[in-house]
């Protein structure tokens, strides 16, 4: 059995919806947590206007019945509020008539999908592209993710995240234990768990804002109580670590995931890298965690600590250099409304994709067609770790 999504849906059409497969039965589904998670990412120091026209609702469409899952495809919606200004220009149905302000986009944005796109696909009007490539997907990702969450939850699985560093700021990434993070208030700026730090970020944004450019940074999602044994070292594609990163680097904008100190630990001796093992309580322990808590594509009991690199948003209000794909001149790049940046909402995506990943191999080791199966197998394989 496996935990698997897939989303549809533009940035300016009528909706994003999602499909999630692989739930047990017997799930309880809160609607208002999948919503708190829709509105989690909506927050943070440096989004742009569209935050405030949305205000993001999952609409649950099947696979849930009286709040608790069937075991079926559990179909979801989130309503496009904007879509009211873009009827003609987003129509499904072939129009009759041109829209007045069709919206073209010929002149790609350096760093987007918008060229690469247009000639994979022979798209002459840009926007076939970048509607889809558009981070505005990612609402329908955390819904999903939410859900994982939530059944994740059943199994003690607790998962947070926390920007630590933001452009130049600060010049080393904060590190901060799972209670600090846990700590920071959801109506933080920027979620970072330090105030002065977070003080200058936003120093930093209001500049970006002023020059016209945008801002990355780095977001770190943790995960606590994740059960030894999940991924495998016996086949490639089964790696955990692999997993994970491949689901991060699917985020709009990532360009670099990190597990652990992986960065770090390049330059470093093997003895100042690897988690020395103790045995206390009856239970195997590290004395660091410098792997992240993976060790050959295994979940090893520490908690999982993962990385996003984001770069830059490629929309800049100071448009970059371009050509326009139809007079092939030079010209300046095309201006849709965006952020000056987006790293605390990145961290919410991350969480989710982490909850995916984790859901996903949780069913792949503990099967079961509804979740009383599913806990019985948890906790028979709990008792022997316990006698290992």
């Amino acid at each position: 059995m496996f935990f698997k999504f897939t989303t549809a849906g533009e940035s300016h059409g009528k909706a994003l919806v999602a499909v999630v497969e692989g739930l047990p039965a017997g799930l309880e589904i809160d609607v208002e947590k999948i919503n708190h998670e829709l509105w989690r990412r909506q927050q943070g120091y440096g989004r742009g206007g569209r935050q405030k026209i949305e205000k993001d609702e999952a609409q649950i469409l099947s696979g849930v019945r009286h709040g608790v899952t069937l075991g079926a495809p559990v179909a979801l919606m989130i309503e496009n509020r904007d879509f009211v200004h873009w009827q003609e220009v987003m129509s499904a149905e072939k129009l009759t008539i041109a829209p007045k302000n069709p919206r073209l986009v010929t002149r790609p944005r350096p760093g987007h999908a918008d060229l690469a796109g247009g000639q994979k696909f022979g798209a002459r009007d840009l926007r076939d592209i970048l509607e889809r490539a558009s981070a505005r997907e990612t609402a329908a990702r955390v819904a999903c993710g939410a859900i994982a969450k939530q059944l994740l939850e059943n199994f003690g699985v607790e998962i947070t995240n926390h920007v630590v560093k933001l452009g130049s700021v600060p010049e080393k990434p904060l590190a901060a234990t799972f209670e600090e993070i846990k700590r920071i208030d959801e109506h933080s700026p920027l979620r970072c768990a330090d105030a002065e730090t977070e003080r200058q970020m936003i120093e930093l944004i209001d500049q970006a804002k002023i020059d016209g450019d945008t801002l990355g940074g780095i977001f770190e999602v943790v995960a606590k109580n994740v059960v030894v044994g999940l991924g495998s070292h016996t086949s490639w594609n089964e790696k955990l670590d692999g997993r994970i990163a491949q689901a991060f680097m699917s985020i709009q904008a990532v360009k670099a995931v990190e597990i652990g100190i992986g960065v770090e630990i390049a330059g470093l001796f093997g003895s100042k890298v690897h988690d020395e093992i103790t045995f206390e309580n009856g239970n195997f322990k590290r004395t660091t965690n410098r792997a992240g808590g993976l060790e050959g594509g295994i979940t090893n009991g520490e908690e999982l600590r993962v990385r996003g690199y984001l770069k830059p948003i490629s929309t800049l209000k100071k448009p970059l250099r371009s050509v326009d794909i139809d007079t092939k001149k030079e010209d300046l790049a095309a201006f849709e409304r965006s952020d000056v940046t987006a790293v605390p909402a990145a961290g919410v995506i991350g969480e989710a994709m982490l909850a995916v990943v984790l859901a996903n191999s949780m069913r792949e080791k503990f099967g079961g067609d509804s979740l009383a199966e599913m806990k019985s197998n948890f906790e028979s394989y709990a008792n022997t770790l316990k006698n290992y």
